[in-house]
C-alpha cells in the first residue's frame, strides 16, 4: 500500500468551508475504525458529548458519516488488515471532501505525508512528517499537561496528554496548525476539517480534544 494523494486534492479539500452539517434536531453519527486498537474508548467519550458512535470495519461502515476516528493501536497491524479492502481510499476520499478527521496516537501514523523510525507506508492525508515510538515504549507511557497554544478552541483548563508509544510530529507542513505542544513539539495540530493528537484524548475524563472533534461534527462540546 503506497502513500496516498495529498491533503489538497480531490473536489472539496478540508477546510473548504461548504461541507454538510447534521440535519437540526438529529445527532451525528461518526465512525470509528474498528480493525485493531482503542476504538472503544473512543466510542463512549464520543457518547458523551451527544454523538452516535458506531464501530467500522467495512467501507458499507462509512457511509453515511458526519465524522470519523482513526484510532491508536498498531498502524502497521491497520495497514495490514486495509489491504484489499478499499479502505484507505475511502477514508482519502473523506478526507478530501471535508468530513471530520480525529486521528490518534497510530492514527496519525496512518494519515501522515511521511513516517520514519522505521519507515513504512502511510495515507498522505495529512501533511506532517512522524517518527514512531518517539518517547519510549509501553513501560515508559507517560501522562503529562501540555502547553496550549490555542486556549480559543481548547479552553484556559490545563491539557491532559496520554502518551503510550506515542508517535513525534517532526515536521508539519504550513498548513497545519499547532494547538497544542509538550515542551517544544508539536502534539495536537489540525490541518482544515483534520485534528490529529499524537496522544490517547479518549483516555482523559473530557478531554477538550473530543470536544473540539465533536463540535466539528455537529456536536457539543
Amino acid at each position: 500500500m503506497g502513500k496516498g494523494r495529498g491533503p489538497g486534492s480531490g473536489v472539496r479539500g478540508p477546510g473548504s468551508g461548504d461541507e454538510a452539517q447534521p440535519e437540526r434536531g438529529r445527532r451525528p453519527r461518526v465512525a470509528v475504525l474498528a480493525l485493531q486498537g482503542d476504538y472503544e474508548a473512543h466510542a463512549r467519550a464520543l457518547v458523551e458529548h451527544g454523538i452516535v458512535a458506531h464501530q467500522a470495519r467495512t467501507v458499507a461502515d462509512l457511509d453515511g458519516i458526519d465524522g470519523l476516528v482513526l484510532p491508536g493501536g498498531e498502524s502497521t497491524t491497520m495497514l495490514k488488515l486495509m489491504e484489499g479492502t478499499g479502505l484507505a481510499d475511502r477514508v482519502r476520499e473523506l478526507a478530501a471532501t471535508g468530513t471530520p478527521l480525529l486521528a490518534t496516537c497510530a492514527g496519525v501514523i496512518l494519515i501522515a505525508r511521511e513516517v520514519g523510525n522505521p519507515p513504512q507506508p502511510s495515507l498522505g492525508i495529512l501533511d506532517v512528517k512522524v517518527e514512531r515510538n518517539a518517547y519510549g515504549r509501553q513501560a515508559e507511557s507517560t501522562v503529562t499537561t501540555l502547553t496550549v497554544e490555542d486556549t480559543a478552541e481548547l479552553g484556559d483548563a490545563p491539557l491532559e496528554g496520554v502518551f503510550i508509544r506515542a508517535p513525534r510530529i517532526v515536521a508539519p507542513g504550513p498548513a497545519v496548525e499547532v494547538l497544542a505542544r509538550r515542551s517544544a513539539d508539536p502534539v495536537l495540530v489540525r490541518q482544515g476539517r483534520v485534528l490529529a493528537a499524537t496522544f490517547h484524548p479518549e483516555l482523559s475524563a473530557r478531554s477538550a480534544v473530543i470536544g473540539l472533534f465533536a463540535a466539528m461534527t455537529g456536536g457539543r462540546r
